[in-house]
């Protein structure tokens, strides 16, 4: 490369931030810089056009006309919610079935065994007692195995359970015993997927339970041969209890137009840029009862593409990905942290970490021009691996079920090099009534209305939140809204309102381009001492962002001046953050070290400044705990949210001396 070629590339004005840094390094260092310079040169003469987005990005929603400054998408041409997409699929029964028909019988469900590859069944063979549910129009009620055992009871008899499918014998024997104690009499039947002596079968018999075992049900099936009875789609389909941060699991009752509204609506979003097809791999890790699983794998199905399940373990899911190569990655922010954590961990010498931040914030600028790709020069640089670790193939990752830091989802984005949605909602309409549009790459809000929801914000005037600022909690209304809460008047009647509206407990504010911004929660709020309201999630989500801190609950009480917090200190990035404090030891030594808590706290602190937490919202004192707060040990809801009564519970004696040491 010729001297004069460098200085001409160097001189342009992309190239702004690479001439200031060459400029600091020794002059024999300067002729590698040459070809960098070439290469980043050609990228930008090279890169692609912007793919056009579905409407117009300054205004993603409209008002409603007459509907109390409600908002649709402006993806829709007239002020009704979609319902479906396909005019003939309108309950999950015909999601299948469409699905047989496009794969051409292809192949649906995948399993593999330790390194093994992955075993297809085709879309033919009912093994789904999902999908056998629906031809026959049976209602589905899942069953967490962690919910623990008095919820499990509690829901059986609620929902009224004759039946139960577990997939192990060690769960059936859990339900057994509670039909031994008289507390589950509605209880006659259990299918047990696995291999079971006959011990159980005949302790079943002595209680009025039969048990059979998957095998012999297909058998049955077979032997007396019926016609489906397809659902209409005002039926029933599924009643999913949520497990509830506070008192009894609550049924939420979920039609099948709820199901297909809210299926086709994600489908209406990104039509543009992305249609499944029979090609299309779907990983499946995430809870199958929880909704939004079931919502991404409705779409999955309804376009006869496949869904590939991890072997069960969290610890194996990388391998997995290598192994199945999907092409669809849905995801919950704390995999993104992780994930974030570990590529910046991998980033160890300065001069990494400075090519790490250049290289995303050049991808960074394309997705600002709306432009999504995984073959640039960056790219094959610097994101390869990253890009491979998920199996190379990946096209279009969906987060939702929390919030996710604005900083963690841009990186991400960039690195990754495929389309990266974040959506919200919630189980009561369905899995999610807002969604990011193709070509609005930025973060930091959660999208427009789909176009199955109308949302609203409602004052909220304790905590000065008013709709006429835009501000308000988050309404939605729509046919992805949910009926009510099974046999349980009270509590549908909290969440839904006489016009069908649901009331999502959330604070949002609309942005200037119509779309919504989740700023604080109205669930959990409380007082402190001097008649401050505490949104502790919000907190927490803030404290999450700090390098060294993997969990945190904050607490507050009204008769208590000021917050505290347990800490959890995460295992991967602690030695090396508190190396460089200048402090050595095991993690666990570390976790009792007085300045090690010194130094978290004052990055807390640090942290929420600067992201505008109040001095009032500020932690004043912390207890470091080496434990995970996890679904095992209680702490933890199936769907990863905190169970703030549990939590408040177990560290009680924590939270009293910490309030105890501050009057001292």
């Amino acid at each position: 490369m010729q001297a004069h070629e460098l200085f001409r590339y160097l001189r342009m004005p992309e190239l702004g931030d690479v001439r200031q840094y060459v400029r600091t390094l020794p002059t024999n260092t300067l002729m590698g810089f040459g070809a960098f310079a070439a290469l980043t040169t050609y990228w930008y003469a090279t890169r692609p056009k912007a793919l056009k987005p579905p409407c117009d990005l300054t205004m993603q929603s409209v008002e409603v006309e007459g509907s109390e400054h409600a908002r649709r998408s402006s993806l829709l041409n007239s002020d009704e919610p979609m319902i479906y997409y396909y005019d003939d699929v309108r309950t999950a029964y015909d999601i299948f079935q469409r699905g047989v028909q496009v794969s051409n019988n292809g192949p649906c469900l995948g399993v593999r065994k330790p390194n093994q590859p992955y075993e297809w069944i085709s879309y033919k063979e009912w093994v789904i007692i999902e999908q056998g549910c629906y031809a026959f129009s049976m209602v589905v009620v899942p069953l967490y195995d962690t919910l623990g055992t008095e919820a499990i009871t509690y829901i059986v008899n609620k929902a009224e359970l004759s039946l139960v499918f577990c997939d192990k014998p060690d769960k059936a024997k859990l339900l057994l015993t509670s039909v031994e104690k008289g507390e589950t009499p509605v209880l006659n039947t259990i299918v047990i997927m696995e291999s079971f002596g006959m011990d159980l079968v005949e302790r079943g018999k002595k209680c009025g339970v039969e048990v059979f075992s998957m095998r012999e049900i297909e058998e049955l099936g077979r032997a007396h041969r019926q016609k489906p009875m397809p659902p209409k789609p005002e039926d029933l389909a599924i009643i999913c209890f949520t497990s509830g941060t506070t008192g009894n699991p609550k049924g939420a009752m979920i039609t099948h137009q709820n199901i297909v509204s809210n299926a086709s609506a994600f489908v209406k979003s990104t039509e543009k840029t992305f249609m499944p097809s029979p090609d299309d791999i779907l990983i499946s890790f995430l809870p199958l009862a929880h909704m939004f699983e079931r919502i991404v794998e409705c779409v999955i199905l309804c376009h006869g593409a496949r869904i590939g399940f991890f072997q069960g373990d969290i610890r194996l899911l990388m391998d997995d990905l290598k192994t199945l190569q999907p092409t669809v990655f849905p995801v919950v922010p704390r995999l993104l942290n992780r994930m974030f954590d570990k590529i910046l961990g991998q980033a160890d010498t300065s001069l990494k970490r400075w090519m790490l931040d250049f290289a995303s914030k050049r991808k960074e600028a394309e997705l600002r021009s709306g432009i999504v790709r995984n073959n640039s020069f960056w790219d094959k640089v610097i994101f390869r691996k990253i890009q491979a670790s998920l199996g190379g193939k990946v096209k279009l990752m969906i987060t939702g079920a929390a919030p996710v830091s604005a900083s963690v989802l841009t990186f991400l984005r960039t690195a990754l090099g495929c389309q990266f949605y974040e959506g919200y909602g919630q189980t009561e309409c369905t899995a999610g009534c807002s969604l990011s549009l193709p070509g609005d790459w930025t973060a930091g809000h959660v999208g427009s209305p789909m176009p199955c929801s109308w949302i609203k914000l409602v004052d909220v005037q304790e905590m000065n939140y008013l709709a006429a600022k835009g501000e308000g909690e988050v309404c939605v209304k729509g046919p992805n809204v949910f009926s009510g809460y099974l046999k349980d008047p009270e509590k549908t009647a909290e969440a839904l309102d006489k016009d069908g509206w649901l009331h999502t407990g959330d604070i949002g504010k609309w942005l200037p381009n119509g779309t919504l911004k989740i700023i604080d929660r109205k669930k959990h709020i409380f007082k402190l001492a001097q008649g401050e309201y505490i949104a502790p999630e919000k907190i927490e989500n803030v404290y999450l962002r700090c390098e060294a801190i993997a969990q945190v609950f904050v607490h507050g009480e009204s008769l208590q001046a000021f917050l505290v917090a347990i800490v959890v200190p995460d295992p991967e990035t602690l030695r090396n953050w508190a190396k460089k404090k200048g402090l050595e030891g095991s993690y666990e030594e570390l976790c009792k070290n007085k300045d090690l808590k010194k130094y978290i706290l004052e990055d807390m602190v640090r942290v929420g400044k600067e992201s505008g937490l109040k001095s009032f919202e500020q932690v004043k004192d912390i207890v470091m705990h080496t434990e995970m707060f996890s679904i095992e040990n209680g702490l933890l809801t199936p769907t990863l949210k905190a169970k703030r009564p549990e939590l408040r519970k177990y560290f009680q004696s924590q939270i009293n001396e910490l309030y105890a040491n501050a009057k001292m």
